[in-house]
């Protein structure tokens, strides 16, 4: 058997998908551009995305739900100096095109923007080969997912007797995409993406609390194996027994230690958002002109990363038909730079990151992260714990909220214990992290050589968007941040 190159065995998925059942190919694609292109414009798209997603949920060794659907259509969008004119439809069709075509073209005024090029010579975008171009909703068939739910169940419920109640869920996802721009361009890529989910519910003395885990990625549901699945229940149990046994949490200014993986939420919030092209580019953000200057403390280096394999904030490229790439933004404390789309790279005059991201073909893109973490440090994490006088050590967060203009942020540990004189003595609830991002940055004294990833369950919210992002960093030791609590 002879197989293609990734890059056009995907380009292929992609015609085979998006354009030859309605009768369209990428002649037909450059003709909707070219009537874009007929009044000046900067840059010009189109999107064309097929989505096919499942659902199951399982509560009570019941399948409370299933749900299974398909979507399908396209974006069209024209750009000019700052404006953006987009349509979309889910109607794929070369009079849906067309139609689209003309009404994003009126975006142009005269002399506001430059005349480009529209057409060229065709030629397929780079690209990296991170996962399968495989359907996942096919790697298991129903039978197998409700007895992979039930098998959670039946881990968790063994795990411990306190556990009165457990909700599993599955998903899954295929997504096939082809972007056209204006310059002849043309990429695609086939998304694979699972997650499984796990929350339970423990009682002791008429006290209840939870407990979450779970995981996926851009792969297959075969790979949660016994192993992986034991994994999960051992994360949520865990957490709920520790949750029963937790005190009202202090409140005050003080040392706070923050774990390793999924805990990195904290930067993505409280930094990341902050590093994003737009709001630089607008001088919204609290990190706005400080390109080459000192943002952190020595020995802190943050990337926003999205050539990891397997990784569910990963592409291949990203929805501007951009290849991913692994973006430093801060060194050793000095910020480096932005992330940034198509737009924002070229009206701040530097190139695009692979971070032009959208929720779906009826959404404009824009920048946002992908896997975004703090490299680990020389410290191990009993070192960093010893280190405390008193203070928080947060293992897990909740949600959380933060501000890009000013940098302030508030989150809620749903897991975290209280430390003296460097030793652990008990875990506490309520507890919420108060402070500023850059002075954050600014205040980190201590960073562990343990670097872990999030287990692959974050999705990112921006301006009505979702996307699926990961984090992660090493143990943080931080000074001087405020604790809100309940004691």
């Amino acid at each position: 058997m002879i197989s293609r190159e990734p890059t056009l065995e995907r380009l292929a998925v992609a015609r085979q998908v998006l354009l030859e059942p309605f009768g369209l190919d990428e002649a037909k694609l450059a003709n909707a551009l070219r009537v874009i292109g007929e009044h000046r414009i900067d840059d010009a798209d189109l999107y064309f995305q097929y989505t096919r997603s499942e659902g199951w949920s399982l509560e009570e060794g019941i399948v409370k739900s299933g749900s299974f659907g398909i979507d399908q259509g396209v974006g069209v969008r024209a750009v000019a100096g700052e404006k953006t004119a987009f349509a979309y439809s889910d109607d794929i069709s070369e009079a849906a095109l067309l139609d689209a075509a003309r009404t994003v073209r009126t975006i142009a005024a005269s002399g506001t923007s430059r005349s480009v090029k529209v057409g060229g010579a065709p030629k397929i975008a780079g690209s990296r080969v991170l996962y399968a171009p495989m359907d996942p909703i096919a790697t298991l068939d129903s039978t197998q997912k409700v007895a992979l739910l039930e098998r959670v169940e039946k881990l968790a419920r063994a795990r411990d007797p306190r556990v009165v109640q457990v909700m599993a869920g599955l998903a899954g996802e295929y997504d096939v995409v082809l972007v056209a721009r204006a310059d002849g361009t043309v990429a695609a890529d086939v998304r694979p993406l699972v997650r499984l989910s796990l929350t339970v519910i423990a009682e002791q003395n008429g006290r209840r609390e939870m407990g979450s885990g779970g995981g996926g990625g851009r792969f297959g549901l075969g790979y949660f194996r016994d192993d992986v699945i034991a994994g999960y229940v051992d994360q949520a149990v865990n957490a709920a027994l520790t949750n029963l046994e937790s005190r009202p949490a202090p409140a005050g200014e003080m040392t706070v230690v923050l774990g390793p993986g999924w805990p990195g939420i904290l930067l993505h919030e409280a930094i990341g958002h902050g590093l994003e092209g737009d709001f630089n580019r607008k001088g919204s953000s609290a990190f706005s002109g400080k390109i080459g200057k000192r943002v952190a403390a020595k020995g802190v280096t943050v990337l926003d990363d999205g050539t990891l394999p397997d990784r569910r904030g990963s592409l291949n490229v990203d929805d501007e038909g951009n290849p991913s790439q692994r973006n430093v933004l801060i060194e050793d404390g000095i910020l480096k730079g932005y992330i940034q789309d198509s737009m924002n790279a070229r009206l701040m005059k530097v190139k695009p990151t692979g971070n032009g991201r959208r929720e779906s073909y009826a959404h404009v893109p824009m920048p946002r992260m992908t896997n975004t973490y703090m490299l680990g440090g020389d410290k191990s994490r009993d070192e960093i714990v010893a280190s405390m006088k008193k203070g928080l050590y947060a293992t897990n967060f909740g949600g959380g909220q933060v501000d890009i203009t000013s940098g302030k942020f508030v989150f809620s540990a749903s897991e975290a214990f209280w430390v003296e004189n460097g030793r652990i003595q008990y875990p506490v609830k309520g507890a919420t992290i108060i402070g500023n991002g850059p002075d954050a940055l600014t205040r980190v004294k201590m960073i562990g050589n343990d670097l872990q990833l999030d287990t692959g369950v974050g999705t990112c919210g921006k301006e009505g968007q979702s996307v699926p992002v990961g984090v992660g960093q090493p143990t943080l030791r931080i000074d001087g941040l405020t604790v809100g609590g309940t004691a």
